[in-house]
């Protein structure tokens, strides 16, 4: 039988994507090349904003329409499927299967019921979530490892603690069992992965892992792995140990994608943050202070319910001062169920776009900066492929996450190379004297 995925929103929707991928492959499954050829298609949902449900609502008309042409079955998956439940089957009637993020571990028994052409085994019992134990994409050379699950500090806009549920740690020992099972297929890089990572904390007879230690642990023992990174970190729990471990290990890269979501305490307040742009720019200055080579990226929300432009002018601030290296920028969308749904002072679209185009345009002319800066440096890629224009040429990512093209052998790929970036391209690196790094 054959499967095809469409996966929306985070990464952590890819981690838990290829960890179902790896169910359906162990149980003799096939990808097939798209949907429309495929027994069961799964759409795997984000519910962070209204637009990317909207999306999903195309799909599923999509492949309805398919299935009066051909019988195959179609199941929601992710956020959006645990936000409408059994309602999205009535809003839906193509839609088979709807399986929330605690319902994971019934997706053998929907396997089942596929394989056998029986009826899926129903139970009244309240799924709990539980973690794969693995999450590797066949065939890469990075890999992400969900260490929690969950949310809870219940920022005013996000949906998200209503969608993945309360926070969950992963066991440490169940951690470093799927590390060296990626080191032993040949991952290079691996991102530790959560909601808020650094709310990690295992806590059992032999007493309690936080974050802090969890890196230290990770860092130890890790050797074919050269690159370990982690996302996200919420400003209000990123320790000083966090930054003391980063600087004591060479293996935990000089990246932080540290959310900010506004310049203006007052808004930081409505969105119940719970730091001040003053804590967030100590935050900053501590970091980069540590570590002098560090890279940081952010999210930025405007037209927050409320906003003025003296708020704007307060985020445009913030950002001259910190100078990220990118940004995930976005303007605000109402979602019911949140505490800022029914707050007061909504912004006008015409306007939140007009905010946010300043905003895109000053973290753009951020980003050419630094990156025109590091033309002619040398810097260590990960080689992950070929190009898709030039065979003649591989495709790579340094360790700030930036695209890298050079012309090289295939050996290179799945290695580190030494390189020396020669010229910019859009946002693309150009680079040449490829060389393998030394004992690797």
């Amino acid at each position: 039988m054959t499967y095809f995925f469409e996966t929306y929103g985070c990464q952590m929707n890819k981690a838990e994507s290829a960890a179902l991928e790896l169910v359906l492959k162990e149980r003799g499954w096939t990808a097939a090349s798209d949907g429309a050829a495929a027994d069961l298609v799964l759409l795997n949902t984000c519910s962070v904003r209204a637009t990317a449900e909207t999306r999903v609502l195309g799909r599923i008309a999509h492949y309805g329409a398919l299935k009066k042409n051909r019988p195959f079955s179609l199941a929601v998956a992710g956020c959006m499927a645990e936000r409408l439940k059994d309602s999205l089957k009535e809003r839906a009637p193509a839609v088979d299967f709807v399986m929330g993020t605690a319902a994971r571990s019934r997706f053998p028994l929907m396997l089942e019921a596929l394989e056998t052409g029986a009826s899926m085994i129903e139970t009244d019992e309240e799924p709990v979530f539980s973690f794969s134990s693995s999450h590797l994409e066949e065939g890469e050379f990075r890999s992400f490892v969900p260490i929690m699950h969950g949310c809870d500090n219940f920022c005013s806009y996000c949906i998200v603690p209503y969608v993945r549920g309360r926070e969950i740690s992963r066991s440490p020992a169940s951690i470093l069992e799927e590390i060296a099972l990626l080191e032993s297929r040949g991952v290079r890089e691996i991102t530790l992965l959560g909601q808020n990572v650094n709310s990690y904390r295992w806590a059992d007879g032999a007493g309690v892992v936080d974050f802090p230690a969890l890196l230290r642990l990770v860092a130890g023992v890790v050797r074919g792995i050269r690159w370990v990174r982690f996302l996200s970190s919420h400003p209000k729990d990123l320790s000083p140990a966090v930054i003391d471990a980063m600087r004591d290990h060479e293996v935990l890269r000089r990246h932080i994608h540290l959310c900010v979501q506004h310049g203006s305490d007052r808004i930081l307040a409505a969105m119940n943050r719970r730091y001040t742009r003053e804590r967030y720019l100590a935050l900053a200055a501590d970091i980069r202070s540590a570590l002098p080579d560090v890279s940081l990226s952010t999210d930025i929300l405007v037209g927050f319910p409320g906003e003025t432009e003296e708020d704007v002018q307060a985020t445009l601030g913030l950002m001259e001062e910190v100078r990220f290296s990118y940004a995930y920028m976005y303007h605000y969308n109402p979602r019911e169920g949140t505490a800022a749904y029914a707050l007061p002072g909504r912004i006008e679209d015409s306007v939140k776009k007009e905010r946010l185009a300043r905003v895109i345009d000053l973290q753009q002319e951020h980003t050419r900066i630094a990156m025109r800066a590091r033309v002619g440096l040398r810097t260590t890629v990960l080689v992950e492929g070929f190009s898709r224009k030039n065979r003649a040429e591989l495709v790579a990512r340094t360790d700030k996450d930036e695209m890298v093209v050079f012309p090289g052998p295939a050996s290179l790929i799945g290695s580190f190379a030494d390189v020396t970036i020669s010229s910019l391209r859009g946002k693309t690196f150009r680079a040449k004297e490829a060389e393998p790094c030394p004992g690797v």
